[in-house]
C-alpha cells in the first residue's frame, strides 16, 4: 500500500503570481506576531548554519529535482507568500522527486516539498496553503522557542534525525518503517514535539499569509480533506521535527476559519497549474506515455507539452517534435515551448537552430533563470565558455547554493582551453558543486588540489585558501 507522508508544518515567473494577487487588496487587518524580530544575531546565525548543513545533507541523500523551470515556478509562489512576512532571504526551496505528499522546513529558512504534493493538488492555491503553513512555523520559530532548542548541540542533533527520517521515508517495507519509528522516538525522547496550539497557530497564520497574498483560504481546508480521504493509514514525517496527526478537529477549524474570510475566486481550472502539474508528472516519472497520449489526443495544451517533454527525455526526438508542433498549433507563447524545442535541437546536435530558438527569449528576459541556463548550455556546446559563464555568474551572485549554476560553470571552464587557469577553475567549480551536493570532504580535496596547481598565482591561491577554510569550518558541524 502506498504510504502518504505529511510534514504539514514547515513544509516549503509567471502567471501564478499575477493571477493570484498582484492586484489583490483587502481592508482586513491581521495580527501576526513577528517572533523573529526579537531573536539574537547569534541564534539567527546558528539557525542558518544548521539550515545550510541540512540543505547539503538533503542534496546528498535525497532525490532532489534539478530542473530550473520547475524550481522557479514554485519558488515564485513561495516568494509571493514570503513577501507577506518579515522573514529574510531563505536558504532555498528544494523540490524532492518523490510521489508521496510531503513538505518540511528547517530553522534558518530551508523549505522543501515533494513532487507528489504538486501532482496531488487540484490548483496552485492548495500548494500555496501547504507552503504558507510551513512558512508560519518558521516565522513563529516554533521549534526554536521550545525549552531545549539551543542547549548544546540539540538543534544540530535534531537536524540529523530529520535527515534520517526523510531518508527512511524513501524506503519500502518494515526496515524503512522501523527507522522512521526510531527517529520519532528519538524526537519524543528529547521533548521537542510541536504542541497542538502551535499547529493551530501555523494553520491560522499560514491561512492569513495565503489570503493576503491573494490565494483562496478555502484551499488549505480543501487539501486537508483531500489528504484525509487519500488513505485511511497515514505515516507521519516530523512536523518540522515531529508532525501531529491531521485530526478531524484541525480540519474543521481550518474550514471554519476559511469561512470567516471574504471569498476569493477559485482557480480550479487554472491552465498554468495544469501545465505545471503535467510537467511535474513527467519530471518525477509519475506519468506513463499512454496516460499522456490520452490527454494530448483531446488537444490538451498542458498534456501536449508534457508528452513532448516525455519523448525528449526518452531521446525520441522525432515524436517529441511532432508532439511539440501540435502544442504550437495553439498559437500560445510559453517558455516550455522554447525550452523543449531547444532540448530537441540539442539532442539532434542542431546547435545553430537551438541557439536561434533560445537566444531571443533569454535576452528579452535576463532575469529568467531557466531560459538563461538553457542558453548557457547551448553556448557551451558552441564552445563559447566566456559568454556562458557571464550568463550564469549573475545568478550565482544571488544564490551561491545553485547546483545547476555550478555545473554549468564547471562545464564552461572545462572547454576554456585558452585560460592558463583552466584546470584550477574546473577544480574550484567542481568543489562548489560537490560541497553544495553534500560531498564536503571531496570538495575540500578538490580545493586543495587547485591550490597546489595555482601556487604561482598569489591572488587565486589566496581566494582558494579562504574558501577552503570556510568549508573546513562548516564541515565541523556533524549530523
Amino acid at each position: 500500500m502506498k504510504r502518504l507522508f505529511l510534514a504539514g508544518s514547515l513544509g516549503l515567473l509567471t502567471a501564478f503570481t499575477s493571477t493570484h494577487g498582484a492586484n489583490f487588496t483587502t481592508s482586513l487587518q491581521f495580527n501576526v506576531p513577528e517572533i523573529g524580530a526579537g531573536v539574537g544575531l547569534i541564534d539567527q546565525q546558528k539557525e542558518r548554519m544548521i539550515g545550510e548543513k541540512v540543505y547539503r545533507e538533503v542534496q546528498r541523500q535525497m532525490p532532489v529535482a534539478q530542473n530550473p523551470w520547475l524550481e522557479d515556478q514554485l519558488f515564485s509562489v513561495f516568494s509571493h507568500l514570503l513577501s507577506q512576512t518579515q522573514m529574510g532571504q531563505p536558504i532555498g526551496l528544494l523540490i524532492i522527486n518523490d510521489p508521496q505528499i510531503n513538505a518540511f522546513a528547517v530553522p534558518g529558512g530551508l523549505f522543501a516539498l515533494n513532487t507528489g504534493l504538486v501532482t496531488s493538488a487540484r490548483n496552485m492555491d492548495e500548494v500555496a496553503g501547504v507552503m504558507a503553513h510551513e512558512i508560519a512555523h518558521v516565522t513563529q520559530r516554533h521549534y526554536s522557542r521550545s525549552q531545549e532548542a539551543f542547549k548544546g548541540q540539540g538543534l544540530l542533533a535534531l537536524a540529523g534525525v530529520l535527515v534520517g527520517a526523510l531518508v527512511a521515508s524513501q524506503a519500502d517495507g518494515d526496515a524503512g518503517a522501523a527507522v522512521m519509528m526510531g527517529s520519532q522516538a528519538a524526537i519524543m525522547d528529547k521533548q521537542l514535539t510541536y504542541s497542538r496550539n502551535q499547529e493551530r497557530e501555523a494553520d491560522r497564520i499560514g491561512m492569513q499569509y495565503m489570503y493576503t497574498a491573494g490565494y483562496n483560504p478555502q484551499s488549505m481546508a480543501d487539501f486537508f480533506e483531500i489528504m484525509h480521504r487519500a488513505t485511511s493509514r497515514v505515516s507521519f514525517l516530523p512536523d518540522f521535527w515531529f508532525t501531529h496527526p491531521l485530526t478531524t478537529e484541525r480540519m474543521s477549524e481550518a474550514r471554519l476559519r476559511a469561512n470567516q474570510l471574504p471569498r476569493v475566486k477559485s482557480s480550479l481550472r487554472d491552465e498554468e497549474f495544469d501545465i505545471l502539474k503535467q510537467y511535474t508528472l513527467v519530471v518525477s516519472n509519475q506519468a506513463t506515455e499512454q496516460q499522456l497520449q490520452v490527454l494530448a489526443s483531446r488537444n490538451n495544451f498542458a498534456a501536449q507539452l508534457a508528452l513532448a517533454a516525455f519523448y525528449t527525455r526518452q531521446g525520441d526526438y522525432a515524436l517529441a517534435q511532432q508532439t511539440l508542433d501540435q502544442a504550437k498549433n495553439h498559437r500560445r507563447l510559453h517558455h516550455l515551448i522554447s525550452l523543449i524545442q531547444t532540448d530537441i535541437y540539442l539532442g539532434q546536435n542542431k546547435l545553430s537552430e537551438a541557439y536561434k530558438v533560445i537566444s531571443s527569449p533569454a535576452r528579452i528576459m535576463p532575469e529568467n533563470r531557466a531560459l538563461n541556463y538553457k542558453l548557457a548550455e547551448v553556448l557551451i556546446r558552441q564552445n563559447q565558455p566566456a559568454e556562458a559563464q557571464a550568463l550564469v555568474q549573475k545568478f550565482l551572485n544571488r544564490n551561491e547554493r545553485d547546483l545547476s549554476a555550478w555545473r554549468l560553470m564547471q562545464q564552461a571552464a572545462n572547454i576554456d582551453r585558452s585560460s592558463p587557469l583552466r584546470t584550477v577553475n574546473v577544480l574550484r567549480y567542481r568543489a562548489e558543486l560537490q560541497y553544495w551536493s553534500g560531498w564536503e570532504e571531496e570538495a575540500i580535496k578538490s580545493l586543495l588540489h587547485a591550490q597546489r596547481l595555482a601556487k604561482d598565482n598569489q591572488a587565486m591561491t589566496a581566494k582558494l585558501k579562504t574558501r577552503t577554510t570556510e568549508m573546513q569550518r562548516e564541515r565541523q558541524l556533524k549530523i
